[in-house]
């Protein structure tokens, strides 16, 4: 009984796990993409009066 709980159990995490496993190899695959260097939000300008 405790076996085919696992497996009823486990059956319905399969897609979970593999949508959660492709979202992680996206996001590696978009760090790798990226620039090494971050880019500023916001930059500091003179003000003349």
């Amino acid at each position: 009984m405790a076996r085919s709980i696992a497996f009823s159990v486990s059956n319905r995490l399969q897609p979970i796990a593999a949508a959660i496993l492709c979202l992680m190899a996206a996001q590696l695959v978009l760090a790798s993409c990226g620039d090494p260097e971050p880019i500023p939000y916001a930059t500091r300008v003179a003000i003349q009066r």
